[in-house]
């Protein structure tokens, strides 16, 4: 997956239509009213093109063990969805892999189980894999990987990674100054299809201003009861996120999405760009050196807080092999064997200490994406999420254009809370 779309697709996907990979969405047979014989029973797995080819041999391997059969099929576009459709049909797999963000959906409409998995077990994922997959008090998914926003340098450029993000937009304004750049830095504001804001990237700015979305429930659960957009801390946050825009300093701007801020890194044109990992084999093809580092927060203000994605294996609730589902899964899905292949195959940060060690031993960046996790927050997973982005992507619109600041922040906050007495 190639960001940005990845964190917000949980979300958005209720909307969107329906497409997997090929002619049409896979589809399986009614599961049986019993429980089918074991000799008789395919253990259905469904996951992206990338995850299947590495999951399949594992799959072959267990169900072969357990006297089964086992099926990869692939789902390209859409997987919450079509999950969500199939699942409600009698027609969905036994094995999901996923976003984190789905889970909220996917409980609230009873399409995953929780995951029965040991203390020693969820001991062994780092803390914010966790955090992540735990909804309600319950752990819903086995974490594989874990992604998130920090800042990318070119070192010949800025040798030195800034302090806080007034110091970075300094640096690039003399850069730009001198004709050594042509963007103070490349932040990506906008969508990819450039008509509304981007409230993933934008998030980290927002919380170093000491601003929120939603408070916190005692369980740690976000707590869509306490809304965080249109009090005062949120107007504060937009009044210094504007002080950065089109009226302001000039560096932030709508035009910048998430490619076309990779592109002005990769061509030299700044010095900064603040991306995901899925940004690295852009930046080495092109031969910028590069150094990572957390997103930096503002001067004398809190750290800067991005977004953690974490990739999940989820067990359906209406699958119709659900304790080989739970065995494969807490089994053969959380052993670090898998978590090696499937980082081998796709260089995302492991959710399992073990695989990360691997991967850190392979690839410096893997410890530098950690660094900069440090201080995130897993991306929200309750159903209540989905009324944040559409009114708090037109606000940042709104703040980076240079249009007055209280209002905007006003109406964003009384259409999320709108929509959330839904």
């Amino acid at each position: 997956m190639r960001r940005p779309a990845h964190a917000l697709a949980g979300a958005l996907a209720f909307g969107l239509a329906l497409t997997a990979c090929g002619a049409q969405t896979p589809t399986r047979g009614q599961p049986s009213p019993a429980p089918a014989a074991v000799g008789d029973a395919t253990l259905l797995i469904w996951a992206d093109q990338m995850r299947s080819e590495t999951l399949k041999p594992f799959a072959e391997a267990f169900a072969k063990e357990n006297g089964i059969k086992a099926e990869v099929v692939v789902v390209a576009q859409n997987q919450q969805q079509t999950f969500t459709t199939a699942s409600q049909a009698g027609k969905g797999p036994d094995v999901l892999v996923g976003a984190h963000d789905w889970i909220g959906n996917l409980v609230q409409n009873g399409l995953i189980d929780p995951i029965q998995m040991t203390e020693d077990q969820l001991a062994g994922y780092v803390d914010v894999a966790r955090k992540a997959v735990t909804y309600n008090g319950q752990v819903y998914g086995v974490p594989y990987a874990v992604e998130n926003l920090a800042l990318f340098r070119n070192t010949e450029l800025a040798p030195e990674a800034p302090r806080s993000f007034d110091e970075l937009v300094e640096t690039g304004k003399k850069l730009k100054a001198a004709g050594k750049v042509e963007e103070i830095v490349g932040y990506p504001v906008s969508q990819q299809d450039g008509q509304s804001g981007d409230t993933y990237h934008l998030y980290p700015l927002y919380t170093s201003a000491g601003a929120h979305l939603f408070g916190t429930t005692p369980g740690g659960d976000p707590d869509p009861s306490d809304l965080g957009v249109g009090d005062r801390k949120s107007v504060e946050a937009f009044e210094r996120i504007a002080k950065l825009g089109e009226k302001g300093e000039g560096a932030l701007k709508r035009s910048f999405t998430s490619d076309n801020s990779a592109a002005a890194f990769n061509e030299g044109r700044t010095a900064f760009m603040v991306a995901g990992p899925w940004r690295l084999a852009d930046a080495r093809k092109a031969g910028v050196k590069y150094d990572v580092t957390p997103v930096p927060g503002f001067k004398g203000a809190e750290p800067a807080q991005p977004f953690v994605g974490v990739q999940s294996f989820f067990v359906a609730s209406k699958g119709g092999n659900k304790a080989l589902a739970q065995e494969f899964v807490t089994g053969t899905l959380a052993s670090a064997e898998v978590a090696r292949a499937l980082f081998d195959a796709e260089p995302r940060m492991p959710a399992l200490e073990e695989a990360l060690t691997y991967a850190a031993g392979k690839d410096p960046d893997v410890a530098k994406f950690r660094a900069a996790a440090e201080n995130g927050t897993p991306l929200p997973a309750i159903p209540q999420m989905v009324a944040i982005w559409v009114p708090f992507n037109t606000l940042i619109h709104a703040a980076v254009k240079g249009e007055p600041v209280p209002p905007a922040v006003e109406a964003a906050g009384k259409a999320i809370a709108e929509q959330l007495k839904q």
